[in-house]
């Protein structure tokens, strides 16, 4: 329900015109940081017989991002960050946990429709989106205290983006924004399948943002 709202709101959004807007063809560039905020339910996992519940953990890193506005006040924005890190612990029935951690890359190509030229208070800039992710996992560890290769298959996932511009000159602007993405993968320890993990996470970030 919530990326059907995003969707419909960003569909709505493309219908409008307004006569002060971001003009086709202009650049921005956002450096900021993002904390990735995975569900609190994770899904379940079973090895050896024995039913694991998973708890990701989240994580804050550097992020940049580049935008083309295609038309009027319509941009396509590509997200970038260093790997982000997070722990994981899976847990039995009888409360025996198991240790682990995962580096992930997310990069995420959006389409969205900034409400720039509305008049609106304050001079604000609210911009809304809808896309797609790619979420790459490496470096992942299990630690069982003997030999264990874990493997978190990538994932492709629709991905909803909000944000609210602050301008403090024409092409300057403090940004705040969060994302939805949809982020399920395929878990397996030395070849065995495991089941699926499931991250979704909310995605919440500042950032300076200059146009060109």
């Amino acid at each position: 329900m919530k990326l059907q709202s995003l969707v419909l709101a960003t569909a709505t959004a493309l219908t409008m015109t307004t006569a002060f807007a971001v003009p086709a063809g202009t650049w921005s560039v956002a450096a900021g940081a993002h904390y990735v905020d995975p569900k609190s339910d994770n899904g379940t996992l079973n090895a050896g017989g024995t039913d694991y519940s998973v708890d990701v953990g989240g994580d804050a890193r550097p992020t940049l991002t580049g935008e083309y506005f295609v038309a009027n006040n319509v941009g396509i924005e590509l997200l970038a960050a260093i790997p982000f890190n997070h722990d994981i612990t899976l847990t039995d029935a009888a409360g025996n946990e198991i240790k682990g951690e995962t580096q992930h890359l997310p990069p995420t190509l959006s389409v969205q429709y900034h409400f720039d030229g509305y008049n609106i208070p304050l001079n604000i800039k609210p911009f809304i989106g809808v896309g797609v992710n790619y979420t790459t996992f490496f470096k992942e560890k299990l630690y069982t205290g003997g030999s264990a290769n874990l493997e978190i298959d990538d994932s492709v996932g629709v991905a909803g983006h909000v944000g609210v511009d602050f301008p403090f000159t024409p092409t300057d602007a403090f940004r705040i924004d969060a994302r939805y993405i949809d982020i399920k993968s395929d878990v397996s320890l030395n070849g065995d399948d495991l089941g699926e993990v499931d991250i979704s996470p909310w995605v919440y970030g500042v950032a300076y943002v200059k146009s060109f």
